[in-house]
């Protein structure tokens, strides 16, 4: 199934608008868009477009995602999607009523987020040989996100001008194109300007890239490449591949500040989030290592 040309011009004016008032990053662009061409593309087998659908449709189309074996959380996210393309629809004139308001969002399971302890952090930074160009490069990037709380595309993405290694901070522009200062670390400073002053010339040669991390063909690191570097690093630091995620240092991040006593509402502003329930979900993580830990010391655990 292909989009149809009149759907791809609805699309395109609404990621359009998406960016130009929300500041919504190109990832987040992209998802919208291919959830509403893959729509857009099943409502086309049925002989109907993205203006003519209604509620019946969406839950036919939601429906069609379980069957096909979607997760919950993706059929979740398909449909707040459509809610927010729809919500402008009506908006602009293009519905007369949202279709998607009384479609009620599948239940998603809650899912705590893997971490790993601190002396399996410990490992993990000391895996890399940094005796090496690159393994230094990898001990940076490393050291600086478990300090700061980084998401991996943030970490890929820093530019040399939003590392301050005097004041110690970073400044990220996180999700919705909002601003934040992190701090460092002393560790994580000192990493850093170690990598900047001994590995990263000989990676950037002759080239003008302004990203902190390169690879050794002079490029700026991808969040697939870290992926697979974390990956390689794991037997050498005895931990399991099953026990890694994409974010498993910015979950170690917030759950160790948690279990060191640190405000919630402070581990929020350091990860971006908009929503302080969305911090919530690490409070559950650190209770149940504090659970783990009674049944295990306690005499009557």
């Amino acid at each position: 199934m292909q989009i149809t040309a009149a759907g791809a011009a609805l699309i395109d004016a609404f990621c359009d608008r998406l960016w130009l008032q929300d500041g919504l990053a190109s990832a987040s662009l992209a998802s919208y868009r291919g959830d509403l061409a893959a729509f857009d593309a099943w409502l086309d087998s049925r002989g109907k477009g993205l203006l003519l659908a209604d509620r019946g449709d969406i839950e036919a189309w939601l429906a069609h995602q379980f069957a096909a074996k979607a997760k919950a959380t993706s059929v979740a996210r398909r449909l707040s999607s459509l809610r927010r393309f729809y919500r402008r629809q009506l908006e602009d004139g293009g519905v007369r009523s949202d279709p998607t308001l009384r479609v009620r969002a599948p239940k998603r399971p809650r899912r705590l987020p893997k971490y790993l302890s601190e002396a399996q952090v410990e490992a993990l930074l000391d895996a890399p040989i940094v005796d090496s160009t690159l393994g230094l490069r990898d001990r940076a990037m490393l050291e600086t996100l478990y300090a700061t709380g980084l998401r991996v595309s943030e970490l890929v993405g820093l530019k040399l001008a939003q590392v301050g290694l005097n004041e110690g901070v970073v400044r990220v522009m996180g999700k919705g194109s909002k601003e934040r200062l992190v701090p460092l670390g002393e560790e994580s400073v000192a990493w850093l300007d170690r990598y900047l002053k001994d590995a990263r010339p000989i990676l950037a040669d002759a080239s003008k890239h302004q990203h902190v991390f390169l690879t050794k063909r002079r490029a700026p690191l991808t969040r697939q490449a870290f992926w697979a570097l974390i990956k390689r690093y794991a037997p050498r630091a005895g931990i399991a591949r099953t026990a890694l995620s994409p974010h498993v240092l910015r979950h170690a991040f917030a759950t160790h500040l948690l279990n060191h006593g640190a405000d919630l509402r402070v581990v929020q502003l350091l990860l971006g989030h908009s929503n302080i329930t969305t911090t919530t979900i690490y409070t559950h993580v650190a209770r149940e290592r504090l659970k783990q830990l009674h049944a295990r010391h306690h005499p009557r655990g």
